[in-house]
């Protein structure tokens, strides 16, 4: 988030600084809080319910990706930007509710994981102010981190979450997006239990396989992302599609380098993940 009080460095003035809502939202129906840490409440008007009763059994984690937190709130708030989250974390530790968690949030868009394709349905969203890609990239505060961690913790336990249905929005949308990117600590929200994380084998040269290959070996590779949960075809060949997943997954699982090459690394740390989910947790691959 752009801090618009460049002049002080007291945090807790940062803090108390009063949370934009948008015009039209002032007056919506407000609503209890699900997490007892959400400091604040700002109702969204884009929600629905979720498809078939379906009870959230995944969160999805993104970057706001806009310049200040003033257009994050309003874009996630105003009736007709057709996109919602249930929670926006701020980069000083503030945590707004804006969809109730028993409603269907618009959060995920085109996207698919483990068979699923209606995220939206089946996740809590969580928006992680941040200027995202586009805008420099930035650290992610730890007071913010540590808000993250305490919210997902706080989901897990209330929605039954398991640990490995902590995605990012690339995982789910790999075609689409890069959020929340690579420098968001995922192994620091793994050592408090949330999300699924192993050491990223290290990088040594050797065969990898990369865009235009064709072989059993590509299938193989594609095999195995899709028992972890990637939305990737099984045909043997090494094509855009499968290149973003490689990217998505390197961007998760090992951020030291993103080039959508399935090197020895690469390939070492999606088999020490696939070996470290529970026995019934990896995804029946299905032709495609």
């Amino acid at each position: 988030m752009a801090s618009s009080s460049s002049s002080s460095g007291n945090a807790d003035s940062k803090r108390q600084r009063a949370l934009p809502v948008p015009k039209g939202v002032a007056d919506a129906k407000t609503f209890t809080p699900d997490s007892s840490i959400a400091s604040d409440v700002i109702p969204s008007a884009n929600f629905g319910d979720r498809a078939n009763g379906r009870q959230p059994d995944m969160i999805v984690l993104h970057y706001t990706g806009m310049p200040d937190v003033e257009g994050a709130i309003t874009q996630l708030c105003t009736a007709g930007t057709e996109v919602s989250a249930h929670y926006i974390v701020l980069e000083d530790g503030r945590i707004v509710q804006c969809v109730p968690e028993s409603k269907r949030a618009w959060h995920a868009g085109v996207s698919a994981w483990a068979g699923d394709d209606d995220i939206n349905s089946c996740s809590i969203g969580v928006e992680i102010v941040n200027r995202g890609h586009d805008w420099g990239y930035p650290d992610f505060p730890l007071r913010q981190i540590a808000a993250v961690i305490a919210l997902c913790r706080g989901i897990m336990l209330r929605r039954k979450v398991v640990p490995h249905r902590v995605l990012g929005h690339s995982d789910v949308a790999p075609a689409r997006k890069k959020d929340p990117g690579e420098k968001f600590p995922w192994h620091s929200l793994a050592n408090s239990g949330v999300g699924h994380w192993v050491q990223p084998a290290p990088i040594v040269r050797g065969d990898a396989l990369q865009l235009g290959a064709i072989s059993d070996s590509v299938s193989n590779m594609q095999a195995a992302f899709r028992r972890y949960g990637y939305n990737i075809p099984t045909n043997g060949k090494f094509d855009g599609p499968t290149m973003e997943v490689v990217t998505a997954f390197q961007r998760h699982f090992r951020p030291e380098r993103i080039d959508g090459i399935a090197d020895r690394s690469t390939m070492a740390t999606l088999h020490a993940l696939l070996e470290s989910l529970p026995p019934d947790a990896a995804t029946v691959v299905a032709s495609s």
